[in-house]
């Protein structure tokens, strides 16, 4: 069905009443901010590192520059002028140079450029591309880089991966044929390639694996923000490691001790779950990582385990804490770790003494993720609803937070958004469930709003008080919407059990907490238009969509977003397999797990189905394979129901792409437009 393009500019123009030399947000806008990236704070505490994205729509792409600043927020230098991809800054030992890794001569490489100025020096010249995702990771000898690229295993030096590249390439038959699972991994094809560890000695420019074996390292999944780290005397390496077979339906990642001068790798941890991001105390005699307990689960509870060296005994140093560990970080002494995690829709910092008193709340009411600790202060990534991620700097008690930067303080000035407002609500059982509303720009406390529930992924996910790129509330505001966003049962940051809720239940409890919630919406605020409400979702909140769909005539319209519509072609296709086997306790052929497979697919509830819908899906989703979307679009179109399919060839589970990107927010706001407005 087409839609008017007309009908967008109509709804743009419900916003009135926008403060004057001011507009409402528009996806050029979210799509060219500026954005903050990796950031690592100098060894002498003085300096922050960091890399700018800067998104251009007309290119499609991006460049990145790495800028330094300093703590007490004098003085801020940009170091590169690169129209490429210069990414992860990390500082050597001495303080005197930055070590980064850029796509500047083609393929990403790692450069290492004084902090004083001057042009990189390459350090590397790989036939294949450093994993820059991974990091770098100085010894604190100074001598020699960790970091990680995709190698064929059984190759000994890179001329045998450029070699077996190059015949690949020049071979006329593109077929892959595969012997094992995961052939494919989120967006890309295993192709007989492993990630791999590798040591770069800086002197010399020798490369080095740690550790042989047909295996990812780190692992392809469920890793921490760091998966390998150096002892304090250089010496032997700590590495996440899934050295087994089961790796596509198992979640038992281990950190492992790898000493450098041989010998077989000493496993620290013991947990069947997910074991990952190892890191030694300053003085050696510790290590720290991050454990969840039960196996298959990927969003069990994170706590931070204290391994003692000497002994081998361990510390559960957060099980008082009813949250999960996302980072963490030493305090430079050694006596205490700062963490950041999901805080009932913000993301607070805590304090845990390695004694293990504690852990103790240092932010409430702010967005924050840990960048690093000094002797005195506090280095944070900061942001909100109305504002992307800056820099900022605060003492160890999480007091007198003060900004670092302000990358879009001019456009941002020029940008009409509303505050959110948060509510509580008593959802099924009688639980409380947390939620966030949006009004449009230039609101008008006399006027009836037509109003879309964004509905979030994971599902063990939540909606919080930041700024997002790919579901972003202020531009589902923008043309003169209410945007109302609800953190159900299984989202995160109200305590496991909270999380668990969701287990087994996809379409139960879930389903009417967000009903409630909107129940609950339409009778608390005024001004909201009950008889034109939308919902949008992806990912679990595209499934959720789907589910609606089945059960419900509430709403005038959807957007499903990769969402899935049979859990039994689910389970054959997607890369995740733990996922599908722990949500549905297990393969769809053993016991009664048919039934859960039948009960909780949408496909099931099809005859119900009839809501106008408008499906977006990409071709390189393998978490959620296109077929899905698919399957959704023609029963819609086989059942007359208006529907219109956005389908992506060169997407994956996300839209990234700028043009890509407009386009999306494009057709999902003619769509709203069309039945809301």
């Amino acid at each position: 069905m087409a839609i008017p393009m007309g009908l967008l500019l109509m709804a743009v123009l419900t916003a009135a009443g926008v403060a004057q030399n001011k507009h409402a947000l528009t996806a050029e806008d979210m799509i060219e901010m500026r954005r903050l990236d990796h950031a690592s704070v100098s060894p002498d505490g003085q300096w922050i590192a960091y890399n700018v994205q800067q998104y251009r729509i007309a290119s499609n792409t991006y460049a990145s520059n790495i800028f330094l600043t300093s703590i007490d927020g004098s003085t801020t230098r940009q170091l590169t002028y690169s129209a490429y991809k210069d990414m992860r800054p990390e500082w050597s030992p001495d303080g005197r140079s930055l070590a980064f890794v850029s796509n500047r001569t083609g393929s990403f490489q790692i450069y290492l450029m004084s902090v004083d100025g001057g042009e990189p020096r390459r350090l590397t010249d790989l036939s294949t591309p450093v994993n820059f995702g991974n990091g770098l990771v100085w010894s604190p000898d100074g001598r020699t880089l960790a970091f990680s690229a995709d190698v064929y295993p059984d190759c000994a030096d890179d001329a045998c991966n450029k070699d077996r590249e190059q015949a690949k390439e020049s071979h006329p038959v593109k077929a892959r044929a595969f012997e094992q699972l995961p052939y494919r991994v989120w967006d890309s094809w295993k192709d007989g390639k492993r990630s791999q560890v590798l040591l770069l000695e800086i002197e010399t420019g020798r490369i080095t694996d740690v550790i042989e074996g047909d295996f990812d390292a780190p692992p392809i999944d469920l890793g921490g923000k760091q998966d390998f780290t150096f002892s304090p005397d250089s010496k032997s390496l700590l590495l996440t490691l899934h050295e087994e077979p089961d790796v596509a339906w198992s979640t038992n990642n281990d950190v492992f001790l790898m000493p450098f001068g041989g010998g077989k790798p000493t496993k620290i941890s013991e947990s069947r779950g997910a074991d990952n991001h190892g890191t030694f105390s300053p003085d050696g005699k510790y290590i720290v990582f991050r454990s969840m307990k039960r196996p298959g689960y990927e969003a069990d509870k994170t706590d931070l385990i204290r391994y003692d060296v000497a002994t081998g005994r361990t510390m559960n140093l957060t099980e008082r804490l009813d949250r999960s560990v996302a980072h963490y970080v030493w305090t430079p002494d050694g006596t205490a770790l700062y963490f950041d995690c999901d805080e009932t829709g913000y993301h607070a910092v805590y304090r845990v003494e390695l004694a293990g008193k504690g852990p103790r709340k240092l932010t409430s009411g702010t967005y924050d993720k840990l960048v690093g600790v000094t002797k005195d202060r506090l280095v944070t990534r900061r942001q909100s609803l109305n504002s992307p991620e800056d820099l900022y700097v605060m003492t160890l008690d999480g007091h007198n937070p003060q900004p670092l930067t302000a990358l879009n303080k001019d456009r941002l000035a020029n940008i009409e958004m509303e505050n959110a407002e948060e509510f509580w609500f008593d959802g099924a059982a009688n639980v409380r469930v947390h939620g966030f509303l949006i009004r449009p720009p230039g609101f008008n406390t006399k006027k009836k709003y037509p109003m879309v529930y964004l509905i979030h992924g994971g599902p063990q996910g939540a909606w919080g008080d930041n700024w997002h790129y790919r579901w972003n509330p202020q531009l589902f505001a923008a043309p003169g919407f209410v945007v109302v966003m609800v953190n159900p049962r299984g989202s995160t940051g109200y305590g496991q059990r909270f999380t668990d809720d969701i287990n087994r239940d996809w379409g139960g409890k879930v389903y009417e907490d967000l009903m409630k919630g909107l129940e609950f919406v339409v009778q608390k605020y005024s001004f909201v238009d009950k008889d034109r409400i939308g919902a949008a979702g992806g990912s679990y909140g595209g499934y959720m969509v789907n589910w609606m769909n089945g059960h419900t005539d509430r709403f005038k319209c959807f957007v499903s977003h990769s969402g899935i519509m049979n859990e039994f072609n689910m389970y054959g296709v997607t890369e995740e397999l733990w996922f599908e086997e722990w949500e549905m306790v297990g393969p769809y052929w053993e016991g009664k797990n048919r039934e859960l497979y039948e009960k909780w697919s949408p496909y099931t509830y099809v005859q119900n189905f009839k809501t106008p819908t408008l499906v977006i899906h990409g071709e390189l989703d393998f978490r959620v394979p296109v077929s899905e979307g698919m399957h959704l679009f023609t029963v819609l179109q086989r059942k007359g129901i208006p529907s219109r399919f956005l389908y992506y060839p060169d997407e994956g589970h996300w839209i990234l792409k700028p043009q890509n990107s407009r386009l999306w927010y494009e057709e999902v706001h003619h769509w709203l437009a069309h039945w809301l407005i």
